[in-house]
């Protein structure tokens, strides 16, 4: 029986389809999720996200931000994910490279522990994408 992934960023709906099973990087580790799972909700953190359906699998590169199971749907809200199959090798490559340097670059100057945190975040998903996308290969 299949179950419903619904990914929702503030922008727009990435994904929205029925798959046979999902893993998904959570604060308390990898869950991995199957028909019949019991409900959940979770904090999601910037991680590879590993979703099979027919078969076939796919990797999607997520921000932070929740996860909840229930029922046969599994609803996710980040900041942002990206289908890494769609991304450039160089583009990913670059973005980890600027966002490691804008964190460097944060943490010697006098940015106060907000602006650090979300430099800190962006490092952490360009860091998935690039995960995400060496497991697709």
């Amino acid at each position: 029986m299949p179950i419903t992934l619904e990914i929702v960023t503030p922008d727009a709906t990435v994904y929205s389809e029925e798959v046979d099973h999902v893993v998904v990087p959570t604060a308390n580790g990898k869950i991995d999720i199957l028909s019949h799972h019991v409900p959940v909700i979770d904090k999601l953190i910037a991680g590879d996200l590993k979703v099979e359906k027919n078969g076939t699998i796919e990797y999607l590169a997520v921000s932070s931000g929740f996860v909840e199971v229930y029922s046969e749907k599994v609803s996710i809200l980040t900041d942002e994910a990206l289908k890494i199959n769609e991304q450039d090798d160089s583009k990913i490559e670059e973005a980890v490279k600027r966002a490691q340097e804008a964190l460097s670059e944060g943490k010697k100057s006098n940015l106060d522990f907000a602006a650090i945190q979300k430099l800190e975040a962006a490092t952490r998903f360009a860091l998935a994408q690039q995960i995400a996308k060496g497991k697709s290969r």
